[in-house]
């Protein structure tokens, strides 16, 4: 049984065949879209599906919102998605739709040793609720509830809670960015455009000059603002990398706390795996920890990055293969 298979985010839209091959979740013919160069996920379909031999019976879309009876207005995106639509359109037996980090939970108890990178060994043999947290195009989080036998999957929109700031500079922060936005998020700091603006606030701070490649519009700003700060090469862009760091620590911990996900912390995204050095310095795990009183707590609670960029699709495909009587859950 092959699965159409498709990961909905603001910047990009992957499309796959989700298929299992001995036992273990196989994603194949795999292609990237530009999401905003298409005016709804049904036009990419039409797009990717030709090329292909027949149409899958079933599809799975994670998107990058929240779904509500099997619809989701995308989130930095102008679309709106029907489960109904979407099976009408394109003749589809079944179709599914979860939240994209809901779907990337779908997919951790699938990866192996080697596709983990640990930040923070927590204790050995750790139960209980885990947590899934990416920031990409915008800042995703999810959650896993523990029954004592598995995890099951939730979505939520917590990207979406208040900023906190805990110091004066972020305190100039908030209010640089109160003079932007009605609601100055976790996701206004914590994502890819997160980055630039922390970029642009330092710049306003410290009276710095913008740099010519900033405006260059034949670059992506927050690409170079982390080759730059790994690199070492440009003192803005290290100091950019290292808030960024410590924030994404920061609300790392937070959810964690509020899911007291004892089980592990995952973190996914595409900005994780190209942020490793910076990561691993200690600067994310000594954020993630401070937390007071529940220091303890936190201690004993795994991170590890998601180093597998599949993992949404092989989540989808096993979200829907578990919709499916004969298959059951056993995936």
């Amino acid at each position: 049984m092959q699965i159409l298979t498709g990961d909905i985010g603001g910047t990009h839209t992957r499309l796959a065949l989700g298929a299992v091959r001995d036992t273990r979740i196989c994603i194949e013919q795999r292609q990237t879209f530009p999401s905003p160069a298409y005016g709804g996920l049904s036009e990419i379909v039409r797009a990717y599906l030709p090329a292909r031999q027949g149409t899958p019976a079933i599809a799975a879309f994670g998107v990058a919102g929240p779904v509500r009876h099997g619809c989701s207005r995308i989130t930095n995106l102008p679309w709106e998605i029907s489960t109904r639509r979407l099976r009408d359109e394109l003749q589809l037996g079944a179709v599914y739709l979860i939240n994209d980090l809901e779907a990337l939970a779908w997919g951790v108890d699938s990866l192996d040793a080697d596709e983990l990178v640990c930040l923070h060994a927590g204790a050995a043999q750790a139960t209980g609720n885990r947590a899934v947290i990416a920031a990409g195009t915008g800042l995703g989080q999810a959650g896993l509830y523990a029954d004592g036998e598995r995890w099951y999957p939730f979505a939520t929109e917590g990207g979406h809670t208040d900023f906190a700031p805990q110091d004066e500079r972020e305190w100039r922060l908030l209010r640089y960015l109160q003079a932007r936005h009605d609601h100055v998020s976790w996701e206004r700091v914590l994502s890819g455009p997160g980055l630039v603006t922390l970029f642009e606030f330092l710049l306003h701070e410290h009276q710095a000059p913008t740099p010519d490649w900033f405006a260059d519009p034949r670059l992506n700003p927050g690409a170079r603002i982390t080759e730059l700060g790994l690199q070492q090469a440009d003192a803005l862009c290290v100091e950019t990398l290292h808030w960024f760091v410590r924030l994404y620590g920061r609300e790392a911990g937070n959810l964690a706390l509020k899911m007291k996900a004892t089980g592990g912390i995952y973190l996914g995204g595409g900005i994780a795996p190209d942020i490793l050095p910076a990561l691993q310095d200690g600067a994310f795990v000594e954020a993630f920890l401070g937390k007071g009183r529940m220091r303890p707590l936190l201690e004993n609670t795994p991170v590890q990055v998601i180093n597998n960029d599949l993992t949404a699709l092989i989540g989808l495909t096993r979200y829907a293969l578990t919709q499916q009587p004969a298959t059951g859950t056993a995936i």
